[in-house]
């Protein structure tokens, strides 16, 4: 393992993509910190990243509180350069209009977006005095399209969208990447199968419609590692058996 003397934030590091995303920058060398609201959730995680011989710091944190980012962004910092933030909150709920609470639709919007709002604007605070870094935020296909009963959901990640578009073409020419992915699937875990079995009966489990966590990983790899005059903004990734 390379170490470098630079650091990955991920905000949202939950049990799949996020602690997946963790684990690759760890094992490239980086010292990860990693974020939730349940800190203490991150316990296996972090065991796992230290005995592959990793750097890795576990914190709780509410990233819709603006001087709990700012000081989770601010440590990751100090601790060596911010190289890499990624923006990895969910917020995935779904209820038919009518259904839609005012609280519903309110707290999604700051899970979703204005959190991500703020991870972008602290971490470019960080990047923008050495001209380099990368802000990655992790969309979803409600960003793109609106669906029944996603009026919460589709509308905070078209916000999301909107912030990251508006903050790739503020920060590129100054030398950070900022790049939105789109998530256009099911992530391959244990409840997402069941799901997928109860809904097809007795039938067979659809082949190649899951993603790896692993897999998902190495696109926010891809992104990092890509050159400044060749830089993607929005990057789609889906399985091969997906429909689209």
């Amino acid at each position: 393992m390379e170490c470098r003397n630079a650091t990955a934030a991920v905000i949202g590091a939950g049990d799949f993509i996020g602690a997946a995303i963790a684990k690759k920058f760890a094992s490239e060398g980086f010292t990860v910190f990693t974020g939730r609201r349940k800190g203490e959730k991150l316990a296996p995680l972090v065991a796992e990243i230290e005995a592959a011989g990793g750097q890795v710091v576990g914190r709780s944190l509410d990233a819709r509180k603006e001087e709990e980012i700012t000081a989770f962004l601010q440590d990751a910092d100090a601790a060596a350069p911010l190289e890499v933030c990624v923006f990895n909150i969910g917020a995935n709920v779904n209820f038919p209009l009518l259904e839609t609470t005012e609280r519903v639709f309110r707290k999604v919007w700051e899970m979703a977006c204005y959190a991500g709002f703020l991870t972008g604007r602290e971490a470019a605070r960080l990047m923008l005095p050495r001209g380099r870094g990368n802000i990655f935020f992790t969309g979803a296909t409600a960003g793109l399209r609106g669906g029944v009963g996603y009026a919460a959901f589709a509308s905070a990640k078209f916000g999301l969208r909107a912030v990251a578009q508006s903050a790739a073409r503020e920060l590129g020419p100054k030398g950070i990447h900022v790049a939105h992915l789109v998530i256009d699937a099911g992530v391959d875990t244990a409840w997402v199968r069941e799901r997928i079995r109860q809904a097809a009966g007795d039938g067979p489990m659809p082949d190649r419609l899951l993603m790896r966590p692993a897999a998902v990983a190495e696109a926010y790899w891809a992104l990092h590692q890509q050159a400044n005059d060749a830089w993607t903004f929005e990057h789609e990734i889906r399985p091969a058996g997906e429909t689209w």
